[in-house]
């Protein structure tokens, strides 16, 4: 590529002696620079996707050349521009690329700060119109690189709760689609449409809005902040265990979902990070981190998402997050999928009798599926069953199931007396509940947002700003509360307070329990299949049916002035 360059230069330029060699140099070293770029680029697709380690020093060779890539330009733009021809949609390639980098690094590491580095760069192609001139080049796979570009950035800014960025490039790209297609006549008019579709629907999930005075929705993030988890009362015992990997799971059908992120992985994803930091201040590039410093505060756990995996792929991925868990450590699963029930009858009772969650299917399954369908007494091959989880208890295991099989997994053993958790969701909502599945769980929209989702069950579908951020003032004395009444218990079992040092499993229990709380003290949740169920069993009088409690979840509701939804009656032994 470097000699074909070169040969374009001599030819546009005149005379090979015309040009000095200095700038002969200065263009050599750009193809070569480019040409490692994207050779390390495309070598990124095959590091494994499992394993925190073998990948790190790959990423740091690819950034440093990058980082050496982005600075030539920029200080020798005018030779290249002359000499190279140097377009600005290669330069906003390579930001993009940048962009992207950074992106990976996120999903590698789970620091958020890394998002706000890729949102800088996909930032500046916007307003440095990079990609502008794309559009008079009679060449469709660039504008199919602009469009991708746009698809990437509207992620990044979706994780990051930019949503009025978000509504502005889904205006550009929409544009852009209609006049790609209209110019080209391309046969993936209906993918990008549908890309199109799926942000809309990713926007609007939310089932409340927060207005503002001047009626602008306001912006909520539900990552974990310095005042989000309940303090730990002071001499309170509690386990010191962390958590450090997370395994989010999402494989539910027709639910509405943006790149490979169902509205459940989005949402849990979020309960499982702190709010960014600016990255310029932590530290100077990913990898590049002295072992030395020690981050300001603890880091976010590990996660790895997966959408619609095989059995294989979802074991895999399990079994590499547990070989790597740190001493002291905790493995979170947090399945959103759909449920998958015993086809035969079973005498026995065991692990592999329950049923479970479905796990994707591939079609090279397809002879094992006929024997399947010819002999009941198979188990089920596309579903992930409760013992399959056995051998992974033998470590802390934080498990969070969201289907309506979850009760499959109310029949666990813990085998090795590890710390062992299983938050359940209910197996059906109330019919006079509008069906809300599509746009995400009720369950999940608990443990990622509880006030958005009690506002939800309460019936209100938007709310002004004051009035929200004095509720969530009293949720959190609510979440302080439930605190006290788990630490506080005499037959709790020990599992829930071994894992009740850790701030983010801490407000998910907290938040299990309102959750549980409030359907049970609601109208229209009368049936047992309504409620959230869990492994092992919370001691009910003392937490999620204790009279203190309902009289706090009563005047959250006499804040919002529907006190009529709830049972009054509970409290008649207060």
């Amino acid at each position: 590529r470097t000699e074909l360059a070169l040969k374009e230069i001599m030819s546009s330029g005149g005379a090979e002696d015309d040009i000095p060699q200095a700038e002969r140099k200065t263009v050599t070293d750009f193809c070569y620079l480019l040409d490692k770029s994207k050779q390390l680029f495309n070598g990124l697709r095959d590091l494994p996707q499992y394993g925190q380690k073998q990948w790190q020093s790959y990423f740091g060779r690819t950034f440093d050349v990058y980082t050496k890539l982005w600075k030539f330009q920029q200080q020798h733009r005018q030779v290249l521009d002359n000499r190279y021809g140097l377009k600005r949609w290669q330069i906003g390639e390579i930001a993009s690329k940048i962009g992207q980098l950074y992106y990976h690094y996120y999903l590698r590491t789970s620091e958020t700060s890394y998002l706000n580095e890729a949102f800088s760069f996909y930032s500046a192609i916007r307003q440095r119109s990079y990609y502008s001139q794309v559009n008079k080049e009679d060449r469709p796979e660039l504008v199919v690189k602009k469009l991708r570009y746009y698809a990437r950035f509207i992620v990044v800014c979706l994780l990051l709760n930019k949503m009025d960025v978000v509504k502005d490039l889904v205006k550009e790209l929409s544009d852009e689609i209609e006049d790609y297609t209209h110019r080209f006549n391309t046969e993936d008019q209906v993918e990008w449409n549908l890309v199109l579709q799926e942000v809309a629907a990713f926007i609007e999930a939310d089932p409340v809005m927060v207005l503002n005075d001047d009626n602008t929705i306001v912006i909520t993030s539900n990552r974990l902040s310095e005042t989000g988890a309940p303090l730990l009362e002071q001499g309170m015992i509690v386990g010191q265990l962390a958590l450090a990997d997370a395994l989010i799971i999402g494989n539910c059908n027709n639910q509405v979902k943006f790149s490979e992120l169902t509205i459940d992985m989005f949402r849990m994803l979020q309960a499982l990070e702190r709010e960014p930091m600016n990255l310029a201040s932590q530290m100077n590039k990913p990898g590049m981190q002295e072992s030395t410093e020690k981050p300001a505060r603890r880091e976010n756990p590990h996660k790895y998402l997966l959408y619609k995996p095989t059995f294989s792929q979802l074991y895999t991925f399990l079994a590499a997050s547990f070989k790597e868990l740190p001493a002291n450590s905790v493995l979170l699963i947090y399945l959103s999928a759909t449920g998958v029930f015993p086809s035969g009858r079973s005498d026995s009772e065991g692990p592999y009798d329950f049923g479970g969650v479905l796990t994707n299917s591939n079609r090279d399954i397809i002879n094992g599926d006929a024997l399947h369908k010819r002999n009941q007494s198979y188990k089920e091959m596309h579903c992930l069953h409760p013992g399959d989880l056995y051998p992974f208890t033998r470590k802390p295991l934080f498990i969070i199931v969201d289907s309506s099989n979850s009760v499959a997994y109310k029949n666990f053993t813990n085998l090795f007396g590890q710390p062992l958790v299983c938050l359940l969701s209910p197996t059906a909502y109330p019919k006079a509940l509008q069906d809300q599945s599509q746009r995400g769980s009720l369950f999940t929209l608990f443990l990622n947002n509880p006030l958005m989702a009690f506002l939800f069950v309460s019936g209100l579908s938007s709310m002004r700003r004051g009035l929200w951020e004095k509720c969530q003032d009293y949720l959190r004395k609510i979440n302080r509360d439930i605190a006290q009444l788990l630490t506080h218990s005499r037959s709790i079992d020990q599992s829930f307070l071994q894992f009740f040092g850790d701030e983010f499993l801490r407000l998910l229990l907290t938040r299990f329990v309102f959750c549980s709380a409030t359907m049970r003290m609601h109208k229209i949740f009368r049936e047992t299949r309504n409620y959230p169920e869990s492994y092992p069993q919370l001691p009910r009088d003392e937490t999620v049916e204790n009279p203190h409690l309902q009289k706090h979840i009563l005047e959250l509701a006499s804040i919002l002035d529907v006190r009529n939804v709830f049972l009054e009656n509970t409290l008649d032994d207060y």
